[in-house]
């Protein structure tokens, strides 16, 4: 089916009357595509692109909407006071926020089909939050609220709080974002314990998330397709509010629940200077685009309606997870046509000692 096709320009639906229409596409993981396009450094990930290149921002978010991203998510990332003090860049903080949200807002109003995007300003994991030291709880809250204002002040359709792994840092985030009235989503991001640090259980969380008004209660990042879906279903059979899926885009197991203890077990020749695979040399073990599509099915199936990619994505994935449930997007004119490969292709004009070696190829 055609996305939006009978919206006026200027109808904007809400976040939940989208949601109980059907599902909604969410392009996260920034992060690494913008690493990967050579404007942000691996590892110190802050996301300075709003400030240094706007331009490229703008068009990595013409590119995910053009793949039928419907929330246009403001990259504010790792965009938090304590990053920035990191970095010895505190006093850009403000404008960096506002420089984000307004990207994200001036895409979001000029969508390629007939209505507009929703933006959403975003707040994700302080890693300062530390579950013994109550004064981090005070710092991380004045962080979020400071950041949700800006927000609020640029016109944000909604908000996202992401890649908690601490319960207790996600009831906070909720909170800061509930009192501005806006939907908010809320995703938790477990590490390779199975269990959030503060010791929460993935699903008491969510369904504390709930209970604490959380619009869209989910799970994001860290966790690729096939360690992240068992979750979703316990979520998913224990929560009534819409359930948010947005994976990495890694094939993580069992034995390594995320990505960031992964091993590359495919014949690597030139190991990192910094041990691990994560997160310049996650490449080997990337999912294609099929298991993403797999994997937004299946979620779909299960009742989940807001569905994306996290770390790792890039516009053509967020064009698998969008088609694999039933929409048509402005990329789907350029999805693959193998039926008319010089090897591989059934057209009638492919030659005979083409389609022959095939197999020798």
């Amino acid at each position: 089916m055609k996305k939006n096709k009978e919206m006026s320009k200027n109808t904007k639906r809400s976040l939940i009357e989208r949601l109980n229409a059907g599902p909604v596409i969410c392009a996260e993981g920034f992060l690494f595509e913008i690493e990967r396009r050579g404007y942000m450094s691996s590892g110190e990930f802050v996301p300075m692109v709003s400030l240094d290149h706007p331009e490229a921002l703008t068009n990595l978010h013409r590119d995910f909407q053009h793949a039928g991203s419907d929330i246009v998510q403001a990259f504010t990332y790792n965009g938090h006071r304590e990053k920035m003090r990191v970095i010895d860049k505190e006093d850009l903080l403000e404008s960096l926020n506002r420089s984000a949200l307004k990207i994200a807002k001036e895409v979001a109003i000029s969508p390629l089909g007939s209505e507009h995007n929703l933006m959403a300003g975003n707040i994700s994991n302080s890693n300062i939050w530390d579950a013994k030291d109550p004064k981090t709880h005070l710092e991380v809250e004045k962080m979020f609220s400071e950041m949700v204002g800006w927000a609020v002040d640029e016109g944000a359709d909604m908000l996202i709080g992401e890649t908690f792994y601490y319960a207790k840092e996600a009831y906070t985030a909720l909170k800061v974002m509930k009192k501005t009235g806006l939907p908010s989503v809320i995703t938790i991001a477990p590490m390779g314990e199975n269990i959030m640090r503060d010791g929460v259980s993935i699903v008491d969380t969510c369904k504390e998330l709930e209970q604490r008004g959380g619009d869209v209660v989910g799970m994001n990042c860290f966790r690729g397709p096939e360690t992240m879906m068992p979750y979703l279903k316990e979520v998913r059979k224990s929560l009534k509010c819409h359930v948010a899926a947005l994976p990495i885009t890694f094939r993580t197991t069992k034995e390594h629940p995320t990505f960031f203890n992964l091993p590359d077990n495919n014949g690597c020749t030139c190991h990192t200077p910094h041990k691990t695979p994560f997160p310049t040399a996650l490449d080997p073990m990337q999912c294609n685009r099929y298991e993403l599509g797999k994997f937004a099915k299946e979620a779909y199936d299960l009742g989940i309606n807001y569905l994306g990619v996290c770390c790792g994505a890039n516009p053509m994935l967020i064009r698998e997870v969008a088609e694999a449930v039933g929409l048509e997007v402005p990329a789907s004119k350029y999805r693959e046509k193998m039926s008319s490969h010089f090897l591989f292709g059934t057209h009638k004009r492919i030659a005979k000692h083409q389609k022959d070696y095939r197999d020798k190829a």
